[in-house]
């Protein structure tokens, strides 16, 4: 029996340390602790010359190799497994990512619907008019997410744009939001920007 450090077990079999570690948690590797350092103990051939029958140590040096030899394809399987487990759990963090955006997406498009539904409804509005009106607001938000804000504030551009309003009358109607900034608290300024807020106020008096 011979005993060897993780180092130099390394060395004798011709591998990294990290394989060596790996064997003696598989258990074909024999370990001991002693003063609080790991030792490899391995097999020492006896020399059969003279003795007769005995093994030829021709015989038992290819069974060492061959040993070794499976003992490195098991190390690259394992590492190769490990490689496939982690691109794996990567693959679907990705896949979750995407679902999650497409719902947010979705959802941003109901939660438009629902509000003009609920604003427009007591006005006999032509249910079929306040769906498209709906779905035409979520296209916004999908498309202008960057100029929507989560709290229900809608730039004065994309209010007048759901709102239909003829490029003629634009003009009047953004002189009149802009008159009133500062001063009206159904109006905010963000970056330089009117921003409204439909789910809150009503702003039919700036726009009739």
């Amino acid at each position: 029996m011979k005993k060897l450090t993780i180092a130099d077990a390394a060395d004798h079999f011709g591998v990294s340390k990290e394989a060596i570690h790996n064997r003696v948690r598989r258990g074909s590797l024999n370990c001991i602790v002693e003063d609080g350092v790991k030792y490899v103990t391995i097999s020492v051939a006896k020399s059969s010359q003279g003795v007769s029958g005995g093994v030829d140590p021709r015989y038992t040096q290819y069974i060492e190799q061959e040993n070794e030899r499976l003992r490195g394809r098991v190390d690259v399987l394992e590492n190769e497994t490990s490689r496939l487990r982690d691109q794996r759990e990567q693959m679907l963090i990705d896949e979750r990512i995407k679902v999650e955006q497409i719902y947010k997406e979705r959802d941003a498009q109901l939660r438009n619907v629902l509000h003009v539904v609920a604003t427009k409804f007591l006005s006999h509005v032509n249910p079929e008019t306040v769906m498209q009106e709906g779905m035409e607001r979520g296209k916004i938000d999908a498309i202008n997410a960057d100029v929507i804000e989560s709290d229900g504030w809608i730039s004065l551009k994309d209010f007048l744009k759901l709102k239909r309003i003829k490029d003629e009358a634009k003009k009047k109607i953004k002189k009149r939001f802009v008159k009133l900034h500062g001063s009206d608290e159904r109006i905010s300024v963000r970056d330089e920007k009117l921003f409204l807020n439909p789910a809150e106020f009503d702003y039919s008096d700036l726009i009739g």
